[in-house]
């Protein structure tokens, strides 16, 4: 219901936004003047700019983008109304719509450039965490979100794994949406084999996300087809299970929450040596309280996309869905990370956050 209400939302704003491009594309200066006062051709006019403009960037970066660079336009346009709208109080002066809306234009074009490259390129994130338990020192990499196809390739995927391997992390997780309804069983399989090639001397580890399975049985590959491959290259597919690692801790993949009924956490660590340190691999941080209340020392997440863009970053906590949106957090001695992840989803900008690999070091 929550994500019903968010779509109809956006929706209502895109339609909202559209109007007022209208309105705002009418106000220039080449508008005018192919017009000559006559309103329905400045309205055919701004109208057919808008359609160009939508029908090209549909065509580069996809439907959604185009409907995401429209709002982003819209906004720039607004503030620079405001701003207009303040010269003229304190200068008395009138503010020709070419003096503001080419400047709103530009920075609407650098700032989504910035989050082109923000979603594109990849950060290492790194945290330094401790134990009481009898652990040693273990070096963690985290990735999630990889929605392979949407940012990378299975060998784009394989150059990011080559930049993590350079820290020589211990394990490395995978907690989530490693791939997508978009995602071909080429690029499949290309990414599964740059995993069986790694060097990780306690494996990699997944645990499923919302979209891993796919929500419209289109791609030519199954959700067995990918465990299957996953598992021939040695990587450790965990959903509602756990396993003991070299006798020093323990690692426990959850079922996602969007997937139906899964184990509660008792039941998860049923029979677990909780003097062991427990790493529990949750798609959707979204079950604090509960991963807090029992035996887990460290929960890793992804989902979010670390908030995605400005101003939704923090939508899904205020809704409820979330937990955390991003970063580090500990709760009742429990340790929380949640990764902006490796790439993204459909939208191709990232303005509230950047692409990241994680490297957790923990120490007891």
């Amino acid at each position: 219901m929550e994500w019903l209400i968010i779509l109809a939302a956006a929706l209502a704003v895109a339609l909202l936004c559209l109007i007022y491009l209208m309105f705002c594309v009418g106000r220039f200066s080449f508008v005018q003047s192919i017009s000559k006062g006559r309103k329905w051709i400045r309205r055919a006019a701004s109208f057919a700019v808008l359609a160009v403009l939508f029908a090209v960037l549909s065509l580069t970066l996809t439907l959604i983008n185009a409907v995401i660079v429209f709002m982003h336009l819209a906004a720039f346009f607004l503030l620079f109304e405001l701003l207009s709208l303040l010269i003229r109080r304190l200068s008395k002066k009138n503010v020709r719509f070419d003096l503001t809306g080419w400047p709103a234009v530009l920075l609407c074009v650098v700032y989504l450039s910035a989050g082109y490259y923000l979603c594109h390129n990849v950060w290492q994130k790194d945290y330094t965490l401790t134990t009481d338990k009898e652990l040693g020192s273990l070096k963690i990499a985290l990735i999630a979100d990889s929605h392979l196809g949407a940012v990378f390739d299975g060998e784009g995927f394989e150059r990011r794994l080559e930049k993590i391997e350079e820290q020589s992390p211990d394990l490395l997780v995978i907690a989530g949406d490693y791939v997508d309804d978009g995602s071909n069983r080429e690029d499949m399989i290309t990414s599964c084999e740059a995993l069986g090639r790694t060097n990780f001397p306690y494996g990699v580890w997944f645990a499923y996300g919302n979209h891993d399975e796919g929500y419209f049985n289109d791609r030519d590959f199954s959700v067995q087809d990918l465990e299957n491959t996953l598992r021939e290259n040695g990587v450790h597919v965990m959903e509602d299970s756990y396993e003991v690692v070299d006798d020093r801790f323990i690692i426990a993949g959850r079922r996602d929450i969007s997937l139906g009924e899964r184990a509660d956490m008792d039941t998860l660590l049923s029979g677990a040596d909780t003097d062991k340190y427990i790493i529990v691999i949750d798609h959707e941080p979204n079950d604090y309280d509960n991963e807090a209340a029992s035996a887990a020392d460290l929960v890793l997440s992804g989902h979010t996309h670390g908030g995605q863009q400005i101003p939704i970053t923090n939508f899904g906590k205020w809704f409820g869905m979330l937990d955390r949106v991003y970063g580090y957090e500990n709760r009742k001695g429990t340790d929380f990370i949640v990764t902006s992840g490796i790439a993204d989803w459909e939208i191709k900008f990232k303005t509230g956050t950047r692409s990241e690999y994680v490297i957790i070091t923990v120490d007891g």
